[in-house]
């Protein structure tokens, strides 16, 4: 059977189980129809008042991505009507070295490691066009955990190597989320431990608010994407090299099959937001900081500083936590946390599970300009003989 072939039959599975699903949801939304119809009833004004337009009645905007840490050019506030928004992610099958001497294949959305962040605000529209160029060795999707449908998008995107598609949504929840490719039966997990994965921000339609509901503006926002890998060894301990993203399948399956991940690492490499790359702020800056780990449990500590507020499941729609010493990220989402930074120096911002932070390389740097206050931290006395 060919590669294309598995693909096919490994999608038609996905399909059966989807239906399932479907079968046992239709049951439980017959039992709880007096639940929903009291939800209904007590529906936001914002619902009423946006969601009464259509795609064919809104303006219709181009949203230019850009790779991670930053984040797309956007407003906290929304301005007006929903809008159209526009995003095309192109696929792109590349080698990538985690470490030096490490490479990899990975199978990424518009070359990086993780995908682009997407920004909207709820009651936009997004219309997002996949391509999948001829380059392409198999085919792929995507899953949107932003959107509402049936498997997030990815029945009606499926790409082979040079095809392309569109889908839009509407966007009806705020808060941060996953998207990834989602092709069918191990083919799903295989892709989005070779760094098929992002992340997208749904801002609420008049911005943030904090735990009393005052507005929460920021000066700065950063995407972290937190990545594992499972590269397969040789006999002698060193890690295997492939000429092809599905050369390496089989070997990385039986790898990701343990559970133990080689590297776990921040935006697609060890060190890759650290030193000129690293993060930047201000004193007195606000930085909004979004994590997602579209595989497994992490939990992200800013060394020096704290979660003043956290998103910690990503819904925008529920009062942030305040001043987080660590939060926790579930496997296949996203959170939010911000901070005010008050002092100056390197912050390490890392996965606080150290081990993974040092060894396998989930950490990151926060460089902050500005005045040291004594009041807050100072050195009595430096080291000496006891």
């Amino acid at each position: 059977m060919s590669i294309q072939n598995e693909i096919n039959v490994d999608r038609r599975k996905l399909f059966k189980g989807a239906a399932v699903t479907a079968t046992a949801a239709a049951v439980a939304a017959m039992v709880s129809a007096p639940a929903a119809a009291k939800s209904k009833q007590s529906a936001s004004k914002l619902d009423n008042d946006f969601m009464k337009y259509k795609a064919n009645q809104l303006e219709v905007v181009e949203q230019e991505l850009v790779q991670p840490p930053f984040l797309p050019k956007h407003d906290q506030i929304a301005k007006g009507k929903p809008k159209v928004v526009k995003v095309r992610l192109v696929i792109e099958e590349k080698l990538i070295e985690l470490e030096p001497g490490v490479k990899t294949w990975a199978m990424t959305f518009n070359g990086s490691v993780p995908g682009p962040m997407i920004v909207v605000h709820q009651y936009d529209y997004l219309e997002l066009t996949l391509v999948n160029p001829k380059s392409s060795s198999m085919m792929h999707n995507i899953d949107l955990h932003s959107s509402t449908g049936a498997l997030g998008a990815a029945g009606l995107t499926h790409v082979n190597p040079g095809e392309e598609a569109t889908v839009r949504f509407r966007c009806t929840k705020a808060g941060v989320f996953v998207y990834h490719c989602a092709p069918g039966d191990v083919m799903i997990p295989w892709h989005v431990v070779s760094g098929m994965n992002g992340a997208m921000m749904v801002l609420p339609r008049e911005g943030l608010t904090d735990e009393v509901g005052k507005p929460a503006a920021y000066d700065k926002a950063y995407y972290i994407g937190e990545q594992d890998f499972y590269l397969p060894k040789d006999k002698n301990g060193q890690y295997k090299k492939y000429d092809s993203p599905i050369a390496g399948f089989a070997d990385t399956v039986e790898v990701m099959k343990s559970l133990v991940p080689t590297h776990i690492v921040f935006n697609g490499a060890k060190g890759a937001i650290t030193g000129k790359n690293a993060m930047t702020a201000d004193v007195g800056e606000t930085v909004l900081f979004i994590h997602s780990q579209a595989n497994r449990d992490t939990r992200p500590h800013l060394i020096g500083g704290h979660g003043d507020l956290v998103w910690e499941r990503g819904s925008f729609a529920d009062k942030p936590q305040t001043n987080l010493e660590t939060w926790f990220v579930a496997g296949g989402s996203a959170a939010a946390a911000m901070y005010t930074f008050r002092q100056p120096g390197i912050y390490a911002y890392v996965n606080h599970n150290l081990t993974e932070a040092i060894v396998l390389g989930a950490a990151a740097h926060v460089k902050v300009e500005g005045e040291w206050d004594n009041d807050l931290m100072e050195q009595i006395s430096g080291p000496h003989k006891i």
